[in-house]
Order: structure tokens, then C-alpha cells, then sequence
């Protein structure tokens, strides 16, 4: 006899306006074919939530090195429903601004039928009937993997399904990366806020700029001093300035090598996160932040079976997970950086877990969105990558080019090569598909 047990239960919702009914769906460790509905309830503060979902409509609006035509083309929030939590993400079109607002268990009174993802186009309709609602209002949404309906005092509006853009899934690579490394630094309450932010320069800023503490008071300051935080264009946090008059606290969180700051406001059960990359012209879809945990070769089953793990779960700490069941805690970055490079892994700050976002599983998506490793690998296969010497935690290394010979020496966490990539950036944006050609040849002999 076989036994199936349901995640959840069908439900069957009336209000005055509808009746729905949502029946629940089977799923072992396999993930099932998309349910038509993921979530369906009340939001318990519907006017908070429909500031920030503005407010994060005007970030992925936004463009901060773009021309008005480009700025045009995307305004795609993803939405993704699990673990009683429902989270909307989006980039600017620069892809150098990433935000998202969670909705956490206690500001939402419904119902989860299954965990999924879905990307939706917010047009004027979905965005002035976020703009007319008003305090105390009720608000029912439906999320699901067609669609997402706001329900309104008899009013129903949907925004469809439609393709996520390849930049934004190369933009959740490395910002994810780079939440998973950064740490606080500063938690600011209402008032410290909201004078901070009067210190923002007016117009662009071209500039860094530093958050620092003088007393109780933190501002920003063109002068670098020891510890404080490094902003790139700092113009860029003036997103957030609708959703201060709301927010209980400000929380910063920064990389540890400053690629990035993330500003994380709290409103009771919802908290809406911008992160900045480190400068206004450089977007998240460039960093090459996941390349050093590509190099060394891993099993495609192992793969598989990790991305299993975190559908079945949909969040885990990996130091956790690699505790629990025995796992070397390397092989678990690993993993991680592999499904964060297809986008099905984000990061939650405040719980220190990686949660799962439920997207089609293509293993040809890692090399196709790491040009630089493909490259690397190219370079290997063809025979070009010459080892002369490997002693001492020193290696010394050719690497054949376009017409020219280029040395690479590896000397414990430092790395350099002769080519124009390297001298430009010195390893800011990652390393060169020569550096990483050696380093795969060396781990992987």
C-alpha cells in the first residue's frame, strides 16, 4: 500500500466578491508539475506592503547608467512563495540595485498550497491600485504560476507571467554571493534615520562616500576613516526615502572587501532591502563573484541532489547543513555557488539562510552566464595552460593568448597575470579566464 501525504490541505476560500477553490498537490523529493496557485489569502497590512511593492517597482524603473529608452524595456518583479514567507525581488535596469521586500508568516492570514516562483510585469493598472489603497483596507492576493491577482473591493487585478530577463538571473549569482559574506554594521533607529538620510548630496553623486558614527549621530562623510562603510554612488539610496516615514529601524549590512552595502528596513512582519553595488555604473551581472567557487570539478549528480535538498526544504544554513549530515564544508559552497549560478538560491540576512527559489534546472545555464570560466576551460582543452613550476605554495604558470604569452603566478590568496584584464582591474571584477584556467588545471590535476 502506498501512503501519499500532502504538504498542505485544499482549501476553499469565500469572500462577498469570490469562491475559490485550491486543491493541494503531491510531491516526494521531485519536484511536481506547477500547481496553478501557491499562495491565497489577506495581507494582515496591506497599505505597508503596497508602499514597499512601489517602492520596489521604482527600482527595477530605474537606471543608473542607462539611457531613457533602456530604462523602458523591464519592470519584472520575481515573487517567490515558501516556507510562510513571500518575497518580491527586483534589479534596475543596470542591474547595480537589487531589492526586495519579504512578507514573513505573521503579515500574511492564508493559505500556502505550494512553494514556487513566478515573474510578473507590474503595469499602471497593478501599480495605481497599489498607490489607492488605504489604511485598514482589505487586500487579498493570489500568487501562482501563471499569474498574480490583487483582489480589491470587488476590483480583480492580474499582471501575467512573463521570461526573466538573463541579466537579472546573473545578477542574483553575485548578489547573493555577496550577501552571504557580508555582516552588520550599523542598526539605526526612526530619528537616526531619517537625519542621515538629509545628508544625501543633491543630484548624482560620482564620488565614494563613508557611513561613519560621531556620537549617536551617523552621516556620510567624502572623507574615508577607519571603520566606516563604503558607499559608491550614494544618490542611489534616495530609493528608499518613500518607505522612511513607515520604518521601525534601519539595519547596514556591508561586504567584508565593500563590492557592496545593503540598507534593510523593518516595518513589524515586512522588510524591504536594497544593495548596492560598489559603484553606480558596475552592475551585480558583471562581478564574477562566483568564479573561484567554480573552479574545482563536482559531479552533476551531486548537484542534483543539492538542489533536491533545498527544494524539499526551501531554506538551510550551509555550515548547518554541512554539520548535520557529516558534509566536507567546502564541497558545500561549492554546491551552493553552483545553484546560486543557475538564480534558484537566495540569501535572508537576518536568518542566515539561503533560501530556494523555484526556477527551471539547467545545468548549461552555470557556463553560459560564467563566460570567463567557459573560456577557461576552452583554454585548458586546448592545451595552452603550461605549468612550469608548482612548489612551496608558488606557482608559476604560461598561458598562450592572442598572440601573445601571458604569465600567471599563484602565491597563496594572491594572484596576477600579464593580461589587460588584470591590469585594469586587479582582480575587482573577478580574475581572468587565465588566472582561473590555472587555478582549475592545478586543483582539478
Amino acid at each position: 500500500m502506498i501512503h501519499y501525504r500532502y504538504g498542505q490541505p485544499s482549501v476553499l476560500f469565500k469572500s462577498v466578491q469570490h469562491e475559490n477553490l485550491l486543491l493541494s498537490n503531491y510531491s516526494e523529493v521531485q519536484k511536481s508539475s506547477e500547481a496553478p496557485c501557491f499562495f491565497w489569502g489577506k495581507l494582515n497590512n496591506p497599505f505597508l506592503v503596497s508602499r514597499c511593492l512601489i517602492a520596489l517597482s521604482n527600482v527595477v524603473q530605474s537606471g543608473f547608467s542607462l539611457s531613457p529608452a533602456e530604462l523602458a524595456k523591464l519592470k519584472d518583479p520575481i515573487v517567490t512563495a515558501g516556507n510562510g514567507k513571500l518575497r518580491f525581488e527586483g534589479f534596475s535596469q543596470c542591474a547595480g540595485v537589487y531589492a526586495r521586500l519579504d512578507i514573513l508568516p505573521d503579515g500574511l492570514d492564508g493559505e500556502f498550497i505550494a512553494h514556487g516562483t513566478t515573474n510578473v510585469d507590474f503595469n499602471q493598472p497593478m501599480i495605481s491600485a497599489l498607490g489607492s489603497i488605504r489604511q485598514q483596507e482589505q487586500l487579498i492576493l493570489s500568487v501562482g504560476s501563471k499569474d498574480l491577482t490583487l483582489h480589491k473591493e470587488g476590483v480583480k487585478i492580474s499582471e501575467k507571467k512573463v521570461p526573466l530577463p538573463l541579466k537579472w538571473i546573473k545578477g542574483l549569482t553575485t548578489v547573493q554571493i555577496f550577501l552571504s559574506e557580508a555582516a552588520i554594521s550599523h542598526t539605526f533607529n526612526k530619528l537616526q534615520t531619517l537625519q542621515l538620510f538629509q545628508g544625501i548630496p543633491k543630484g548624482p553623486v560620482k564620488n565614494d562616500y563613508y557611513l561613519v558614527s560621531r556620537g549617536n549621530r551617523p552621516m556620510f562623510s567624502p572623507l574615508k576613516s577607519p571603520a566606516a562603510v563604503c558607499i559608491g554612488g550614494l544618490h542611489r539610496l534616495r530609493l528608499l526615502e518613500p518607505l522612511l516615514p513607515y520604518m521601525d529601524k534601519l539595519c547596514v549590512f556591508s561586504h567584508p572587501q565593500m563590492q557592496s552595502t545593503t540598507w534593510q528596513l523593518y516595518f513589524g512582519s515586512l522588510r524591504f532591502s536594497l544593495s548596492l553595488s560598489r559603484e553606480s555604473w558596475r552592475g551585480f551581472s558583471g562581478e564574477g563573484a562566483a568564479l573561484e567557487s567554480l573552479i574545482e570539478d563536482v559531479p552533476d549528480s551531486w548537484v542534483d541532489a543539492m538542489d533536491k535538498y533545498s527544494y524539499a526544504n526551501q531554506e538551510f544554513n550551509p555550515s548547518l547543513l554541512a554539520v548535520e549530515e557529516g558534509l566536507d564544508f567546502r564541497h558545500v559552497d561549492q554546491l551552493t555557488a553552483r545553484l546560486a549560478a543557475m538564480g534558484l538560491l537566495g540569501f535572508d540576512l537576518d536568518d542566515n539562510r539561503f533560501f530556494y527559489r523555484r526556477l527551471p534546472y539547467r545545468l548549461d545555464r552555470i557556463m553560459s552566464l560564467n563566460p570567463r570560466m567557459k573560456d577557461a576551460e576552452r583554454l585548458i582543452t586546448e592545451g595552452k595552460v603550461q605549468i612550469l613550476s608548482n612548489k612551496e605554495g608558488k606557482v608559476d604558470a604560461r598561458v598562450e593568448g592572442s598572440g601573445v604569452l601571458h604569465t600567471v603566478v599563484l602565491e597563496g590568496e594572491k594572484a596576477r597575470c600579464t593580461c589587460a584584464w588584470f591590469s585594469k582591474y586587479q582582480g575587482d571584477r573577478g580574475v581572468c579566464k587565465h588566472i582561473l584556467a590555472v587555478k582549475k588545471m592545478r586543483t582539478n590535476s
